[in-house]
């Protein structure tokens, strides 16, 4: 017999969050406790109601703050927050607007707020998001990605004066890689006012081994510093068994928030995110259906992972060779618009482009980090502006970048793992809206694509068989294609 996994509670009983977006939208009014300045903000960026999500997630951030950033309520630590919830649901407006909130009342520039992402695409889409809510607030929100030189990023970092040296970041939003280096190498950098730490795509930031990175944050934050003559009253300990003396004085607390599309539910990992009785909220769940005799039945017991609610999902079945003309065929005979299209390599998205661009007839472009970022952005915009039709990617895109209109995401590799299919087809019918995702899947992969779809409890997906006769007509421009695409290789 099969030996269930014990789940701490918190695990076991998370808070449920509404998966389906459209017909749950709560009114920003509704949403207790959201300061005026910040409700006319949201207003103004033409938000008149929050995501399930954020409905849920800002008035717990919110409270456990209400007693301002020095304490949490009746002087115990703030509960850490991890939240599980698709991709597209709004996840980082639900962190944003609390910290924001927050800090409003905060008199000394110190760093205060720290959000940790995987990416670069994904710290800069998430410093947008806080610098349009902290504009004209006097907070200070500083992106730290190594794109500008270290010296430049230690700049705007920190001042150096007669008295010492001085934040100008109240929010930092950094890749691990360069955040571990300024914790290290910037002389006045410091953490030790931290209150909270904000870590997306959380379970990648745990198995790419960013957990070195996560531990130093933490060491810095608890660090004693040399001048504590003033200091003293705000001193921080690290978190232990409440005693009278450790609650003798008033302590930042340091909160931890985890948001991600696909949370690890194994307890060994988030030991070593070492939370303190944190709170789940989770949108990853099964629902009970009623029967019409009274009983309830689990209708999908193993969902570990929820999709978009617009989304269709297909596969093709085919053989290697066909690959590209299934792709020609669907651009040029389908006349398929904003495609996403993944590949396993920047190898293989490369050659892909140069393929599709020497058979002509679709405005083509690829994304990979074979390119430097200001192009990667320029395509991106393009893309969105609908200039470009066929966007192909590698999965180090995939994640969470939020791209406009994507109408179709062809998987034209096969992805490895379900993680890797839930974070590209996700990039569709993101926010409420409909989209479609093919999967190319070569005959000896289908039994073992299937399988994973269905452990994951996705069975919604259907086989859609292009006969060799369309890709007929595609066949002699292809091979001249081909023989140009030798040439320039040579």
């Amino acid at each position: 017999p099969q030996v269930q996994p014990f789940l701490p509670h918190w695990l076991a009983q998370p808070k449920l969050v509404q998966k389906r977006i459209n017909d749950n939208l709560v009114p920003i009014k509704d949403v207790p406790g959201i300061h005026p300045r910040l409700l006319k903000k949201l207003q103004m960026n033409g938000i008149e109601s929050f995501f399930p999500v954020q409905a849920e997630v800002i008035p717990a951030i919110l409270q456990s703050a209400a007693n301002g950033y020095l304490m949490g309520q009746g002087g115990y630590r703030p509960k850490d927050i991890c939240v599980s919830a698709p991709t597209g649901s709004g996840k980082t407006l639900s962190f944003v607007i609390p910290i924001v909130q927050v800090l409003l009342g905060r008199v000394v520039c110190q760093v205060r707020a720290l959000v940790v992402l995987p990416t670069k695409e994904l710290a800069q889409q998430v410093s947008k998001v806080f610098n349009i809510y902290t504009d004209g607030t006097g907070l200070k929100v500083v992106l730290i990605t190594g794109q500008k030189s270290f010296a430049k990023e230690q700049e705007m970092l920190v001042q150096k004066k007669v008295t010492g040296y001085c934040s100008l970041a109240d929010i930092i939003v950094a890749t691990p890689g360069r955040l571990t280096d300024h914790i290290s190498q910037t002389p006045g950098f410091s953490l030790t006012q931290l209150r909270f730490l904000i870590v997306d795509e959380a379970d990648r930031m745990i198995d790419d081994m960013h957990q070195n990175c996560l531990n130093q944050i933490v060491k810095a934050a608890f660090q004693v510093e040399n001048n504590s003559g003033s200091n003293m009253l705000f001193q921080r300990t690290k978190p232990g068994p409440i005693t009278a003396a450790s609650s003798c004085y008033p302590q930042i607390p340091l909160q931890k928030l985890l948001f991600s599309a696909t949370l690890t539910q194994d307890p060994e990992k988030l030991q070593q995110l070492d939370l303190f009785q944190p709170r789940l909220f989770t949108s990853v769940y099964s629902e009970k259906k009623r029967l019409g005799d009274g009983t309830e039945t689990e209708q999908d017991t193993n969902r570990k992972y929820t999709l978009p609610e617009g989304l269709s999902q297909c596969y093709v079945p085919c053989d290697l060779n066909s690959k590209p003309l299934l792709l020609l065929h669907f651009m040029l005979t389908m006349k398929f618009t904003r495609v996403l299209c993944f590949t396993n390599s920047r190898e293989a998205s490369h050659r892909l482009f140069l393929l599709v661009q020497a058979f002509g007839g679709v405005t083509v472009a690829e994304f990979s980090s074979r390119l430097p970022p200001n192009e990667r952005k320029r395509t991106m915009k393009e893309f969105e502006q609908g200039k470009i039709q066929l966007l192909i990617s590698t999965d180090a895109t995939a994640r969470g970048i939020d791209v406009e209109g994507v109408n179709y995401v062809i998987n034209y590799d096969a992805p490895q793992f379900i993680r890797t299919y839930i974070h590209r087809v996700g990039r569709t019918a993101r926010a409420g809206k409909v989209g479609v995702a093919f999967s190319f899947v070569l005959r000896i992969q289908e039994r073992r694509f299937l399988r994973m779809l269905k452990d994951a409890g996705i069975q919604d997906i259907k086989k859609q068989p292009v006969k060799g006769k369309s890709l007929k007509p595609l066949v002699q421009q292809y091979e001249e294609a081909l023989c140009k695409l030798e040439k320039t290789v040579k």
